[in-house]
């Protein structure tokens, strides 16, 4: 074989993983319970020796789910204050993580069970997703768009609170009205033309 063949080779292995990956994630985020693998090798259209070549377990499944999300909330932040305002950019991101929390829904149990083990810190994760949120957050004392008295852990309890009372899929209308009145709470308030002394 030539050695030309090979980086092509990896190069379609790694687009196949990463379509099994993207169909798993839609899958997770849209199941009310815990889909089987044959169900995801079937909404990918490959076969089951497929989908078992490129994660031999559910778990490897799920943790690669669970490590891609935790990256694109990371990344993010950045990328989204990179073309937005700050307050649009936490507003833009509380999709995302709408999103995370929809995906982890659908592979809970199996997520679960890999955070009792240590298969997963989710201690590390969670303080990864605190810092995209200070980013933000620091961003936003800056311009002036956002308070500067807010935590990051009490933006990461409200989005958590309101994506329990309104749970995506289903709910997004609600959701979307609850991220908006957080929004409102997350901006300085201005009296007489000047923001109020919250706002940093």
């Amino acid at each position: 074989m030539p050695d030309a063949e090979v980086p092509a080779r990896r190069a379609d292995a790694t687009r196949n993983r990463d379509q099994l990956l993207a169909v798993a994630t839609r899958v997770f985020g849209s199941a009310d319970a815990e889909p089987s693998m044959r169900a995801i090798a079937r909404e990918a259209g490959v076969g089951i020796a497929t989908l078992y070549r490129h994660f031999p377990t559910r778990e490897s499944l799920v943790d690669a789910v669970y490590r891609d999300q935790v990256v694109r909330l990371t990344t993010g932040a950045r990328e989204l204050l990179g073309r937005l305002a700050p307050a649009a950019a936490m507003r833009g991101w509380m999709d995302l993580f709408g999103d995370w929390i929809a995906t982890k829904n659908g592979m809970l149990d199996t997520l679960l069970a890999m955070i009792e083990s240590g298969e997963i810190a989710h201690g590390a994760t969670r303080a990864e997703l605190l810092t995209a949120i200070t980013t933000i957050l620091d961003a936003g004392r800056e311009a002036g768009d956002l308070r500067g008295d807010v935590l990051a852990e009490d933006v990461a309890a409200s989005l958590i609170g309101i994506f329990t009372v309104a749970p995506r899929p289903g709910h997004e209308a609600q959701a979307g009205r609850l991220l908006d009145l957080l929004m409102d709470g997350l901006r300085p308030v201005v009296t007489s033309g000047r923001s109020s002394p919250s706002s940093g």
